[in-house]
């Protein structure tokens, strides 16, 4: 199990700090002891990696269909739902926030104005 979370740190592209953060941890020293093999997680903590990076349990537990069942499936309403809560939680001013925040701030009339223009440089309709 140290080795799938390790592995899975490394496909999200996170260092051990981020990776840490992003679950409450004030510092990276417990995710090093359990990519070690010093420590063995506990399930509230292994709950918590599931819950935050959207893994599936039986995979973090068991290995069980490799790599491609790693994550849970989700839909696309819990994908954006997904996306928007993990940049308004954890960018600062990034571009990706200030267009969520503008996004939400639209009226009728900006949102007619917005689609024309997606239109107009031929962006798909989900």
């Amino acid at each position: 199990m140290n080795e799938r979370i390790k592995q899975l740190r490394k496909i999200l592209g996170l260092s051990r700090e981020e990776f840490a953060n992003r679950l409450g941890l004030k510092s990276r020293g417990k995710i090093e002891n359990i990519e070690l093999g010093r420590t063995s997680p506990d399930e509230p903590f292994l709950d918590l990696i599931c819950k935050t990076y959207n893994v599936n349990s039986n995979w973090l537990h068991t290995g069980e269909g490799g790599d491609d069942n790693m994550f849970v499936k989700l839909s696309r309403n819990d994908e954006i739902s997904k996306f928007i809560g993990n940049i308004m939680e954890y960018e600062d001013d990034s571009f990706k926030k200030r267009l969520i925040s503008g996004l939400a701030a639209l009226d009728e009339t900006g949102w007619d104005v917005l689609e024309k223009f997606l239109d107009s440089i031929q962006i798909k309709k989900d």
